[in-house]
């Protein structure tokens, strides 16, 4: 195959984009991955990706979730660990649906919660060390045959030329497609130095919004979290950051005295449901793949899979 001839396009280099792209490339596709960011770049780069399969919405994303999670277990090391942990909301509750199965999972007792929180749930989920992940999966696309173009911002699908060209692009689906349905919502974390924590615990919210979540990654623990809808910059707010610490020692209080090693500011892509489907535009197949908000990397796998499939319908004819 002509090393100047791609297959398929695939557009944006986060967690969605370079997930497809290594399921396209290892079908023997010639996939080029076109992105204004490298991976370390992109806000998939600043999640604290606790998977949990929640703030996103698509009848599919049960299944897409359950086959991110069992990838995510084959994939264990190298950025990926397993860890126990508790859920919990301060609002009575049913446990949902999507917990009761998983390796782990038990209801807590009153007394196994935080102080203000009245239900929770144990299980055992993966955790990913995004900034590793990304590069891990970049490795494997380029071990695949994909090849990359960092640096290039598309105005619109048509300075594309290539027959299928797969839409990752997140929040910039808004300008990059007209789509008024997405739109940016910027969080935020704190990572300090781990002062003992080993489980994860994670506030359970109805909806993306100011919540309280600590998540270990070895000597470092991610302490979130924010959510500012229509805010798409990325620097970090000092208020927000310490109103996030303030919260995680209410629940760890050895948080409070821990050293602060960075702030991550990320812009999730909300939409009020996950767009992926085929359509036909500008005289190419396009194929899109974006609008997770708070899931994109719990749905990943699956969302790819899905993609993948679309692709190779079409590939046939």
């Amino acid at each position: 195959m002509a090393p100047d001839r791609h297959d398929v396009l695939v557009i944006g280099a986060g967690v969605s984009g370079l997930t497809t792209a290594l399921q396209l490339a290892r079908q023997g596709l010639a996939v080029r991955i076109v992105a204004a960011d490298a991976p370390g770049q992109t806000s998939s780069a600043a999640a604290g990706a606790l998977w949990d399969p929640i703030y996103a919405n698509h009848p599919r994303v049960g299944a897409w979730a359950a086959r991110s999670y069992d990838e995510f277990a084959r994939m264990a090391g190298d950025g990926v660990r397993l860890v126990d942990g508790v859920e919990a909301a301060r609002e009575p509750m049913t446990t949902p649906d999507w917990a009761l199965g998983l390796p782990g999972y038990r209801e807590c007792e009153p007394a196994d919660l935080p102080a203000g929180f009245v239900h929770g749930w144990r299980y055992r989920a993966p955790i990913i060390d995004m900034p590793h992940y990304l590069a891990r999966l970049e490795r494997l696309v380029r071990e695949a045959g994909g090849t990359f173009a960092f640096g290039e911002r598309l105005g619109s699908l048509a300075e594309v030329d290539a027959p299928i060209v797969v839409n990752c692009s997140g929040a910039g689906a808004h300008d990059l497609v007209g789509d008024a349905e997405v739109h940016p919502i910027r969080g935020q974390l704190v990572a300090v130095r781990n002062p003992g924590l080993t489980e994860f615990f994670a506030e359970h919210t109805a909806e993306l919004g100011e919540m309280t979540y600590l998540i270990p990654q070895g000597a470092v623990l991610l302490l979130g979290g924010s959510a500012e809808p229509g805010m798409a910059d990325r620097l970090p707010d000092p208020e927000i950051a310490a109103a996030i610490v303030k919260r995680c020692g209410d629940v760890f209080p050895a948080v409070l005295a821990a050293e602060v090693l960075e702030h991550r500011v990320g812009v999730r892509p909300s939409r009020p449901m996950i767009r992926l489907e085929h359509e036909e535009r500008d005289g190419r197949h396009v194929v899109h793949n974006y609008g997770h908000s708070g899931a994109g990397v719990s749905t990943s796998w699956g969302c790819a899979d899905d993609v993948k499939a679309l692709v190779l319908e079409l590939l046939a004819g």
